[in-house]
């Protein structure tokens, strides 16, 4: 729960901001680094575990480890660093913007395109063409490597996302997806056929312990949702749409997969003898609705499916 936030009277030049927290009840035995990236969904473990490693972060008054494992009422204190020039390259890439107003700018992002550089890949990305168009403006909570990116969506995931063009816009987008607010929504093509219209699988997700480059249903995991409602049935596949209740890692390539309907060309899930043959995972973030920042009104925003998607169905109905 944020307790307070300070922007003022900073003793630390290279302090962006202060914030505040009050450990929960339900968040007692949490590692302090988890129970931060709770709170900041938008940030990565790695970098809230550097901040803890510089003493940015206090609990009680006093400096703490990453391990140390919050209890109820704790008072933990967080200095945000201000972010370091970018260094990442804006690129004259052509993105498909679907809307662009001061405060967010929604894509739709093709499929094979990185969202955010990594190291050994720092061009070619969505943060590169965003940084040419927006000539730099984005939001500097993430860093220098992901500006203005609240949530992402895989490189062979095509659809739309939301970037923020400003801190204000990018708390206020990370507070919704944080509370489970905003409305997502996909549609994928899957092996097999679905016998009911809507399932729903509520199993928790973590990382695969037997390859951590991989995750999995596992009982420590973290609690995820995924609704599926069948949208149209072939020999042998099934087009589905799938609204998250909660955004876990891979959650809906896992969970289909969890029901014995792997993502028709998902390389890491699927099925290694497919009959259809394509680049990546047959899945499009279709919808996406939330709270603006500024106006206070829901908006929501839609995208039509992909080329290399609709022939995939065209082909699937002649089966």
């Amino acid at each position: 729960m944020v307790d307070n936030i300070k922007k003022e009277n900073l003793s630390d030049d290279n302090c962006e901001e202060i914030r505040e927290f009050l450990v929960e009840e339900d968040e007692e035995g949490d590692r302090l680094d988890v129970y931060l990236s709770d709170q900041f969904v938008d940030m990565s473990r790695s970098y809230i575990q550097k901040i803890i490693k510089d003493k940015k972060v206090t609990v009680n008054g006093k400096v703490e480890k990453a391990k140390y494992l919050v209890k109820e009422e704790d008072k933990v204190v967080i200095e945000i660093p201000k972010p370091k020039i970018l260094e990442v390259v804006p690129q004259d890439i052509p993105i498909e913007i679907v809307y662009e107003d001061d405060d967010i700018i929604i894509v739709n992002k093709p499929q094979g395109m990185v969202v955010h550089p990594a190291p050994g890949n720092y061009e070619g990305t969505l943060v590169n063409a965003i940084l040419y168009h927006c000539k730099g403006n984005l939001s500097s909570i993430n860093g220098v490597i992901r500006p203005g990116i609240v949530h992402r969506i895989d490189k062979d995931t095509s659809g739309i996302l939301m970037i923020a063009k400003n801190n204000n816009a990018h708390n206020c987008l990370a507070e919704q997806l944080k509370d489970h607010s905003i409305t997502r929504e996909y549609e994928f093509i899957c092996h097999g056929v679905f016998k009911e219209d809507n399932v729903t699988v509520d199993r928790p997700i973590g990382r695969n312990p037997k390859d951590r480059l991989k995750m999995a249903i596992v009982p420590n995991g973290k609690r995820a949702v995924t609704h599926f409602e069948v949208i149209e049935r072939f020999n042998g596949y099934t087009h589905v749409r799938a609204r998250l209740e909660t955004g876990r890692t891979h959650q809906i390539r896992v969970h289909a997969m969890s029901i014995n309907h792997p993502l028709v060309g998902d390389p890491v899930y699927g099925p290694k003898n497919s009959k259809i043959k394509l680049n990546g995972q047959a899945l499009h973030a279709k919808k996406l609705g939330f709270i603006h920042p500024t106006t206070k009104e829901y908006v929501e925003f839609d995208s039509e499916l992909p080329d290399y998607f609709q022939k995939l169905l065209e082909k699937l109905r002649k089966y």
